[in-house]
């Protein structure tokens, strides 16, 4: 007898994605997953392109929101508000599953009660071949595959989480995160907050292909997710306490180090003593000591040339961290934690729970 509802709800939240969804959608009908196990939810979020289309030839419900777009956050809401499935997938647009995905996570759900959410991990091929790309994907990929168990956030990238778990936490904060930042993070240490268990399961795997540039790099690095995530957790009195993925205590020590080298260096030119060049040194070599495993990993991945370029990028990623913490923390005590802009909050005080206002037909699935 087929079952009268689907076990997997996977939702894909997409802006402008007429150039990837033919990819990640196509990856997903490559499931080893029975297809009535699950079903497709594409949520296009006001593109203008031919999103819509494209996704009505794999989607089983295609939710289109009018205006302008509304972000990732919303969208995903969207999408659960007319899923039916024990459990929401949530899988980003620019990312292609393995085939084996929908059935690791369906098994992990059935088998391990006491499971409320899990995420995967980015493989070792992302599409792109940019310098940029290759390392920002790596880099991600060597995190999680190096961090299995249990978990303090979420990803929503290629993550799952049991429908009661997730309504039960609120779901996505959309009124705070109105584009793509860190509200995955933030719905997982809600998530936790509940007492319930996120675990990061490294062999559920999927392709990325966005292309990363330099620009989009420190962008994103500060203001989508360093300064907001600092800002959670200065609000939350987490700062020394987190311990997942890039917050664990020698990440920190590690951003220490290179801020006191940057110190030393300008020192050395303000006071134009050489000498505190070897202070500089002195605080580089042991995050480079500490780090040698996972510029081995590039080494071995991509050659000695691209694990020696990516030196200088790493270090400037622990420069950026820094900012972001600082800055993080300057906003929270000069202006409080983050509020949505007026008209949002002025909505959200009179009891509407959504923003704009968006009549539902769940005859359709349209909006």
């Amino acid at each position: 007898m087929k079952p009268t509802r689907p076990y997997l709800s996977v939702i894909v939240p997409v802006y402008q994605g007429e150039k990837v969804l033919p990819l990640s959608l196509g990856a997903l009908t490559l499931s080893t997953l029975p297809r009535d196990s699950w079903e497709l939810i594409v949520v296009d979020d006001a593109s203008t392109d031919d999103t819509a289309m494209l996704a009505a030839n794999y989607a089983d419900t295609v939710v289109r929101l009018p205006g302008k777009p509304h972000g990732p956050a919303y969208a995903r809401n969207r999408g659960f508000e007319v899923a039916r499935g024990e459990v929401v997938v949530f899988v980003d647009a620019d990312a292609c599953v393995h085939a084996d995905v929908l059935a690791r996570f369906a098994v992990l759900f059935a088998s391990e009660a006491d499971v409320s959410a899990a995420f995967g991990s980015y493989d070792s091929a992302p599409s792109d071949t940019g310098f940029i790309s290759q390392y920002r994907n790596l880099l991600h990929h060597y995190h999680h595959q190096n961090n299995p168990g249990d978990a303090q956030t979420f990803w929503a990238g290629c993550g799952a989480i049991r429908s009661e778990v997730f309504a039960s936490a609120g779901m996505y904060d959309e009124w705070h995160f109105p584009r793509p930042q860190i509200e995955d993070i933030e719905l997982g240490h809600r998530i936790r907050a509940l007492g319930k268990r996120i675990v990061l399961r490294p062999e559920i795997q999927c392709a990325h292909l966005k292309r990363w540039t330099f620009r989009g790099m420190i962008v994103t690095d500060l203001t989508d997710r360093g300064v907001p995530w600092a800002r959670l957790l200065v609000a939350q009195g987490a700062t020394l306490k987190s311990k997942s993925l890039n917050l664990k205590t020698m990440e920190k020590i590690n951003t220490v180090l290179v801020w006191s080298a940057l110190f030393f260096v300008l020192a050395a030119l303000v006071f134009r003593r050489s000498q505190l060049l070897f202070g500089a040194l002195d605080c580089l070599m042991p995050v480079l000591f500490i780090n040698r495993p996972l510029y081995a990993f590039f080494e071995r991945v991509r050659g000695f040339w691209f694990a020696f370029r990516v030196v200088p990028l790493h270090v400037l990623y622990y420069l950026l961290n820094g900012v972001a913490a600082g800055f993080g923390w300057l906003l929270h005590e000069t202006i409080g934690e983050p509020h949505p802009d007026p008209t949002v909050q002025a909505f959200s005080e009179i009891g509407i729970k959504t923003w704009p206002p968006v009549p539902v037909n769940r005859g359709t699935g349209q909006w």
